[in-house]
């Protein structure tokens, strides 16, 4: 890739992180389109520790208290931010679970543009449904174990590309009645666990490969997609309760249409 294309993928891949609109739609399209090389494991690496320090420094906060908290359970410290750790935990579970069952399956047979396109039109159809129906009445303090969980057992269909990890949980946590605000938060702080995990794996690849990459583009595509995803966090979250869903289930139909489009046409 030449720095032109770091840029755009570094910056796509920051953007679509954290946004309801699926990363992987979106990291098609340049190959897709402009028949871009495949931008490689090493940068796959470099964008994954960009959006997980933006995350991790966006709720610096809230994880070093939810950090303590979960270490004073162990000596029997209950609290609102000691159950949301433990919740967090739960709610990683059936991503691993699925992630180490069907990982070759759904990389062998389901990265397709119809599938993309398929599970982009679908999934953002149950977004705006969910946030048009949505009844606000519960924060993350009234989260049980088994909203975590059932929002844990969405997270792990975003392993099928299109489907938009952050998407997938918002939707769920606002059919069990979390409010906006809430459902963004819980969801944010579900992809650290799954970005970090996701990166490790890569890492361990990239190890056992050798491969010499270009370090100095790995480093560049890690910042931009630092600095893009905090961004993004940081505007979703301030703007979330006045636009809500909407602009982005009708994006996400455009984005849908337009890969059916390429898949036809192609």
């Amino acid at each position: 890739m030449d720095f032109f294309q770091v840029i755009i993928l570094a910056l796509l891949q920051g953007l679509t992180e954290f946004l309801p609109i699926s990363s992987s739609a979106h990291l098609i399209l340049p190959s897709q389109l402009f028949g871009w090389p495949d931008q490689g494991l090493a940068f796959d690496v470099g964008v994954h520790v960009g959006t997980l320090m933006a995350v991790v420094i966006y709720f610096r906060n809230e994880l070093r208290n939810l950090l303590f908290a979960w270490v004073g359970s162990f000596s029997g410290q209950k609290s609102s931010d000691s159950k949301l750790a433990w919740f967090c935990i739960f709610a990683t579970i059936p991503a691993v679970l699925v992630g180490l069952l069907f990982n070759e399956f759904i990389d062998q047979n389901l990265r397709s543009i119809l599938v993309i396109a398929g599970t982009t039109l679908i999934f953002g159809a149950l977004l705006g449904w969910a946030d048009l129906s949505r009844k606000e009445y519960r924060d993350l303090s009234h989260l049980s174990l088994k909203d975590a969980l059932m929002i844990g057992c969405a997270q792990a269909l975003a392993l099928i590309p299109g489907t938009s990890r952050s998407g997938v949980t918002i939707t769920a946590a606002l059919m069990l009645g979390l409010d906006r605000q809430s459902a963004a938060r819980f969801s944010f702080l579900l992809s650290i666990p799954v970005i970090l995990g996701a990166g490790l794996l890569k890492t361990l690849d990239l190890i056992g490969l050798g491969d010499q990459a270009p370090w100095t583009m790995v480093a560049v595509g890690a910042l931009i997609a630092g600095i893009s995803a905090f961004s993004c966090i940081h505007l979703f979250l301030k703007w979330l309760d006045k636009i809500g869903m909407m602009p982005f289930v009708v994006y996400r139909m455009i984005l849908g249409v337009a890969l059916l489009m390429i898949w036809f046409w192609s």
